[in-house]
């Protein structure tokens, strides 16, 4: 039975310090995405004890909830209903929950010690049962186990600290950064995908001669201005004005700049694409706020917002175009000779570590990089890849399926998120099944490597396989493949590559998934 939206809302914010602990309210397919002002005041062992949470990636201020396709929407609606009319809290307010200071940076997440009597160890089911030298205390005295229970409980505090902020070090914050950037993006990247595919295959079969114009006008205008859209969202992301980081954007796009002549050559409408696009916003939110704290207040409207769009706008012409363009052509080309030089190799290697990215929430920071590849070339190679992680996840979650045949909450578990896994949604199976297993996380990645490597290998034959869009795969990626032999070559890849990943995931966990052997009534 699903849970109640409003519910599962409520105990969220309850366990992130509050609504208004809640900075910024956004989601993906999967993940509802909170951007927390104090982050030690939530709590992320209770969040994961929710029902209806799958799973949850921390780090510093970024904290993502999996809640599953579909449900995620609605959660999101009622968290964000919630964090609106939420009252504000008072500037000189202190943050929700327990406060020390840790000596953190406004990067890092502090974990701070619970109440007391709150289990903070592995001893904590002897806690309950008071057991002698579990560690534990019940307040007494300083004879019976306080400072033992609070010595442990320091240690792993510190402990937690320091894998915390190793997990938020400045690189992985700066890919979720981008990654919030493309996130909001991928809604219409799929319906413009989708609609793309759609297109193609009435013109190859030559039906509704009259329809397919309309048709391509729709899925092709997103992609056409797309680069507004990332000046938008890159200005919303590091604190400047939307619409002047999609008006300096717009310069890339804007069919005028043909005109213009930067080193030598004139530029062309499109040039550096995504790429440019985020660089010049970028340098926008910096301009604005450069001019905010210098320019009158009775000349900050007239001032700021012009030196906002001149200055980037012609550095964007004159040197960002030109130098995105550059890192666009060598990205198209690197994936090219990466693919038809070392194709089962990097197919493997790519297949193998993508569930891993998906754990840590990494895997939307890729999004610039297919959108290059479809810009260049009509479709990106690296997707149909790394699509095949959810292969070896799928095998994997059958193996163990078939293993723990007595484990009747588990097996519920794996029938409820398969049906997404083979629509390429992976995290209800990675933080429902594989990931607290262990091995069998290790094992779905090792069915990965091997549907990479088959892809890859009929890519160094020749044979590329690529989606016309970004966001589906597994199943769904279906209608949205194509290469350069044709559509029909790229299916018959793509789907021995998913054959692939199901058996060697399946393989794999059966023999190896599993530290001994599943216990059966003959045991009894």
């Amino acid at each position: 039975m699903r849970n109640d939206p409003a519910s599962t809302a409520t105990a969220v914010l309850a366990r992130v310090g509050g609504p208004a602990n809640v900075t910024s309210v956004t989601h993906c397919m999967t993940r509802l995405r909170l951007a927390l002002a104090d982050p030690a005041a939530a709590d992320e062992r209770a969040l994961r004890a929710v029902p209806g949470v799958l799973g949850v990636v921390a780090a510093g201020t970024d904290w993502q909830i999996v809640l599953g396709p579909g449900v995620v929407d609605a959660v999101t609606a009622a968290v964000t209903t919630a964090v609106t009319t939420a009252p504000a809290r008072p500037a000189s307010a202190p943050a929700p929950g327990p406060a020390t200071d840790s000596g953190a940076g406004p990067g890092d997440t502090v974990l701070v010690p619970p109440p007391t009597g709150t289990d903070t160890h592995a001893g904590g089911a002897a806690c309950a049962r008071g057991e002698r030298g579990s560690g534990c205390s019940s307040g007494a005295g300083p004879d019976d186990g306080t400072a033992d229970q609070e010595a442990r409980a320091a240690g792993q505090g510190a402990l937690k600290e320091r894998l915390r902020r190793r997990d938020a070090t400045p690189f992985k914050a700066a890919l979720r950064r981008v990654a919030n950037v493309f996130v909001p993006l991928i809604p219409a990247l799929i319906g413009c995908g989708i609609l793309a595919g759609l297109n193609g295959l009435l013109l190859n079969a030559g039906l509704l001669p009259g329809l397919t114009p309309a048709l391509s006008a729709i899925a092709s205008a997103f992609m056409a201005l797309i680069a507004v859209f990332v000046g938008v969202n890159t200005a919303k992301e590091f604190g400047g004005t939307p619409v002047l980081g999609g008006a300096v954007a717009a310069v890339v796009v804007y069919p005028g700049v043909a005109k213009v002549t930067a080193f030598g050559v004139h530029l062309a409408p499109g040039q550096g694409g995504v790429l440019g696009a985020l660089a010049a916003a970028f340098l926008a939110t910096r301009v604005e706020k450069w001019c905010r704290g210098r320019v009158p207040g009775a000349l900050d409207v007239l001032l700021t917002p012009t030196v906002t769009v001149l200055v980037p706008g012609l550095v964007t012409l004159y040197g960002l175009m030109y130098a995105a363009g550059a890192v666009a052509t060598a990205t198209g080309t690197a994936a090219n000779w990466l693919l038809t030089t070392t194709g089962a190799v990097a197919g493997l290697v790519l297949g193998a570590l993508f569930l891993p990215l998906v754990m840590l929430g990494l895997h939307q920071a890729l999004i610039p990089l297919h959108a290059t590849l479809i810009d260049q070339q009509g479709y990106t190679v690296l997707l149909p890849l790394l699509a095949m992680a959810g292969a070896g996840q799928v095998g994997a979650a059958l193996a163990v399926y078939v293993r723990l045949r007595h484990d009747v909450p588990l097996r519920t578990t794996i029938r409820s998120a398969l049906p997404a896994g083979l629509l390429g949604v992976g995290e209800p199976l990675i933080y429902g099944v594989s990931l607290p297993l262990g091995r069998p996380f290790l094992t779905a990645c090792a069915g990965g490597a091997a549907g990479g490597a088959f892809v890859g290998f009929f890519a160094m034959l020749g044979t590329e396989v690529g989606a016309t869009a970004i966001g589906p795969s597994g199943w769904a990626l279906f209608p949205l493949l194509t290469g350069n032999r044709g559509p029909g070559a790229a299916v018959a890849v793509y789907g021995g590559g998913l054959l692939t990943g199901y058996a060697v995931g399946f393989a794999a966990t059966y023999l190896f998934g599993f530290t001994h052997r599943p216990r059966t009534p003959a045991d009894a």
